[in-house]
């Protein structure tokens, strides 16, 4: 494609932007880009919509079922790919032996293995797709898993440090212990507290990872080094894997937070707000036509349900918008 200017925005950094593949340089230009004029706002949103209109419409109800069937048989194939991984473990430990034993509780799996080798002894809590889960550790701390998350921890905690590792989103609350310090383990980030009620985002499928301290004080730090941060209540850590820049931003952390039960409370909000929360809790992407109205504010509590669509047409009675859902994403103009 021929780059050309549009409005002294290249049409190279569009496409990028459409396809959000864009870094954060480029998104700042974006938006300052969008907020020299009415007409540009129109435009981007224009574009985006047609994108997305073509990116879902462009397969035929044949097509769509054998891709969803291909992406299922990979599925099928990295789980037996993992179970004949297991298998050969297996057959090589020669002084271990390893006990597997799952327990379904209240809509999440625990598993407990047993190594005989170190006597190490490893819980592994999944959460179910859809449900939040409570796991209970050893030392009374609690932890609620968000939609598939996974977290493994000992069944019993050392005497001088408590470690789990998470994959995924959960809120802790932890217990107090200043002589045994609580660390969480990500694939991209580490928090460590003494005791406090902090939420932790990191999925190996997102380029970003993020703590939000919601009470107490808590350090992150960088799996590779990247910064080490003391973060203070209302502050979220937000760690960018792909550039390694770990920088901290003032937010309403309850928000960050309210999935755990299920209720998102909203205090004069404006429309920016509710639907980043949205974004957050049912992990779309909504973008907002330029002329709805962003002046007023709203106050009250939304109840999580099992879809989006059912939260925006309860939305609907208490502020007039229309909304359209392609995909994964979801546009939204004054009613």
């Amino acid at each position: 494609m021929k780059e050309k200017k549009m409005s002294n925005l290249s049409e190279e950094i569009i496409n990028r932007y459409l396809t959000g593949q864009c870094s954060e340089e480029e998104l700042i230009e974006v938006n300052a880009w969008m907020k020299e004029s009415e007409e540009n706002a129109r435009q981007l949103f224009r574009m985006e919509e047609i994108y997305h209109l073509g990116k879902f419409d462009q397969y035929t109800d044949e097509q769509r079922i054998l891709r969803a069937e291909k992406q299922l048989y990979k599925k099928l194939d990295e789980e037996k790919g993992k179970q004949s991984k297991i298998l050969s473990m297996h057959r090589w430990m020669k002084y271990a032996a390893v006990i597997a034993v799952m327990l379904v509780m209240g809509g999440g799996v625990v598993y407990w293995f047993y190594q005989s080798g170190n006597n190490q002894q490893m819980m592994v809590a999944v959460a179910s797709e859809g449900i939040v889960k409570e796991v209970v550790l050893p030392d009374g701390s609690k932890v609620w898993l968000n939609n598939a998350a996974t977290l493994k921890y000992p069944r019993e905690f050392s005497e001088k440090e408590r470690n789990v590792y998470l994959e995924g989103e959960a809120y802790f609350e932890v217990t107090k212990n200043r002589h045994k310090p609580f660390t969480v383990q990500s694939d991209a980030i580490r928090v460590r507290v003494l005791g406090t009620t902090f939420n932790l985002k990191s999925d190996k499928r997102c380029r970003i990872a993020e703590a939000t301290l919601i009470e107490g004080e808590i350090e992150v730090k960088g799996n590779k080094e990247e910064g080490q941060i003391i973060l203070t209540p209302g502050q979220r850590a937000e760690l960018n894997k792909n550039n390694g820049r770990l920088t901290v931003k003032q937010v309403d952390a309850k928000l960050d937070a309210v999935w755990h039960d299920n209720l998102i409370p909203f205090q004069k909000a404006d429309i920016f707000t509710i639907t980043k929360a949205l974004e957050r809790f049912y992990d779309v992407k909504i973008i907002l036509s330029p002329d709805i109205q962003t002046g007023k504010t709203y106050s009250g509590v939304l109840k999580r349900k099992s879809n989006i669509e059912s939260v925006l047409k309860s939305l609907q009675n208490s502020i007039p918008i229309d909304y359209k859902i392609v995909g994964n994403n979801i546009f939204i103009s004054p009613k």
